[in-house]
């Protein structure tokens, strides 16, 4: 008899855009419900994420026995986000911050006070400890895998001060720890400075300092060199991947309209950014599907003697473009925050695609995030035939109740708390 598939699941980076990924799940329970109304488990028994993506997973993790109860006040959070949540956003906050750091970069060579204050990052995000403090359970990630719930779980972050890019794991069979070029994996129990870590958008947020091979070294984002977004869940036992993205893997025919004008810092940086979110992933699919491929091709003989088994692979990505989204909500920023972006180039409402690419990811507004979760829903319904083939799922006979509302304060329980 064949072993059954374990399925992975991989919630990539992209800071404000991880709203679309919250979207997808939130359908994916929808279709789950309409066809087997009363299965609440956990379809994902293999848990990977990075940055945002890291935050979302590690929420379904640590509540993976009502994996629907889960998601939906996970929906519920990202429907109703305030960048409060995330950094400080209030005048005095971003002043000690990002204008602090902008001062620094324009006149810090002639005033040495600067020099003694090295500001480190563009926005304070200690607001997003409290909040995953609140959303996230870390306690109970290991007695949810002794339970059954859970495979195993990982998240990624990147290395400041040695350049290593690190995928932190915990489960509770063993795994052999991968080596690669630069990418390594460290068995640990994941914490809530891992994904703070993680989560670290380079320049915006500050570097975490994390304990790595007997050592503490400062972690930023995991988006940062991560050549190979799928292999974590690929090495800790999944056959099967849903992978979701956060920006569009292919842009459709035809030249957009571009500006002639020179590229501002944001344009600049909102193309760095894109770059570290969005192209590895896009990379490692055309990898796998080309090793799927060539696997097809091999006489059953030639494939017994490899170790490489095919992937079933599933990526679900926003059908717009989510620079364009955000062009349209820059506005809903609070006022420090649009005056400090503004000194870098984000200019205002649609005016300019290349500063809303950069704040499309600091729109942690709920004007901005509720049409990304709008747009993961019907992105993913709109595939409801691939999705249930991918799963499997069997139509059942019993009656469906659509699932009410959760708060966030609703999350499930059981006696591992």
């Amino acid at each position: 008899m064949q072993k059954p598939a374990t399925t992975g699941l991989i919630l990539t980076g992209g800071g404000a855009r991880a709203a679309y990924q919250v979207g997808v799940l939130k359908a994916l329970v929808q279709i789950r419900q309409d066809i087997r109304p009363s299965d609440k488990s956990n379809p994902f028994p293999v848990l990977t994420g990075t940055s945002a993506g890291a935050i979302n997973a590690a929420v379904l993790a640590s509540h993976c026995d009502n994996f629907d109860a889960a998601v939906m006040a996970l929906a519920h959070v990202w429907e109703n986000f305030r960048a409060e949540q995330v950094y400080r956003s209030d005048s005095i906050g971003v002043i000690r911050t990002g204008a602090r750091w902008l001062t620094m970069m324009s006149m810090g060579w002639v005033i040495a006070r600067f020099r003694r204050s090295r500001p480190r990052s563009l926005l304070d995000n200690s607001p997003l400890h409290a909040l995953l403090t609140h959303m996230v359970k870390v306690r109970r990630l290991h007695r949810l895998m002794r339970a059954g719930h859970l495979q195993a779980f990982a998240v990624t972050a990147s290395s400041y001060s040695s350049g290593i890019h690190v995928t932190f794991y915990d489960a509770v069979q063993e795994f052999v720890p991968w080596l690669r070029s630069q990418r390594v994996a460290v068995r640990d129990a994941i914490t809530i400075d891992h994904l703070m870590a993680s989560a670290a958008i380079p320049f915006v947020f500050p570097a975490v300092p994390l304990n790595f091979d007997g050592a503490v070294e400062y972690f930023g984002d995991g988006s940062m060199r991560q050549s190979a977004p799928i292999s974590p869940a690929v090495h800790l036992g999944a056959t099967r991947i849903l992978v979701i993205g956060a920006g569009r893997m292919h842009e459709p025919p035809g030249r957009r309209k571009v500006s002639d004008a020179y590229p501002s810092v944001a344009q600049i940086a909102g193309h760095a950014l894109s770059n570290i979110f969005l192209d590895a992933l896009a990379v490692d699919v055309e990898r796998l599907q080309r090793i799927n491929n060539t696997l097809a091709l091999l006489p059953a003989e030639a494939l017994a003697s490899t170790s490489l088994r095919p992937i079933d692979v599933l990526v679900i990505a926003p059908s717009e473009r989510l620079d364009d989204l955000a062009a349209k909500h820059i506005n809903s920023l609070p006022l420090p925050v649009r005056a400090l972006l503004r000194g870098v180039g984000v200019s205002g409402e649609g005016e300019d695609p290349g500063g809303a690419a950069l704040a499309s990811y600091l729109l942690f507004e709920s004007a901005y995030t509720s049409e990304l979760v709008a747009l993961g829903v019907a992105d993913t319904l709109a595939r409801r035939e691939e999705v249930v083939r991918f799963f499997g799922w069997k139509q059942t006979d019993e009656p469906y109740e659509p699932l009410a509302p959760v708060a966030d304060t609703d999350f499930h329980t059981t006696e591992l708390e």
